[in-house]
């Protein structure tokens, strides 16, 4: 099992940032993808952004060029910086992992990300 733990979020005006973190635990060999999706009240979960294994990098539209995802492979940590952002970036933001061998993946629990004057 693979224990995924969020932190970072919360409330943010308009045009400010927020770091998300979510650190990675238990009977990790090696970790394959790492991504950030959301969920914004009455909307299905969404792609943010993924890192692959070997740092390979997607975003969706809605947050290119404002949000960056990064990994720390020794601390089995996966990072998102967000600037600039906008009151439809309002959502809980879950972490995503799957292991390299298995692809079994996994999920964390989700941090609110709330953005307003």
């Amino acid at each position: 099992q693979v224990q995924l733990v969020e932190s970072g979020g919360g409330l943010v005006q308009p045009g400010g940032s927020l770091r998300l973190s979510c650190a990675a635990s238990g009977s990790i060999v090696r970790l394959n993808s790492m991504a950030w999706y959301r969920r914004a009240p009455g909307k299905q979960r969404e792609l943010v952004a993924v890192i692959g294994s070997g740092g390979t990098l997607n975003y969706a539209d809605a947050v290119k060029g404002r949000f960056t995802i990064s990994r720390d492979n020794a601390k089995n940590t996966v990072y998102l910086q967000m600037n600039s952002l906008k009151p439809e970036d309002t959502a809980v933001y879950y972490c995503y992992t799957d292991q390299y061998y298995t692809g079994r993946g996994y999920w964390g629990q989700g941090t609110q990300v709330t953005v307003s004057s």
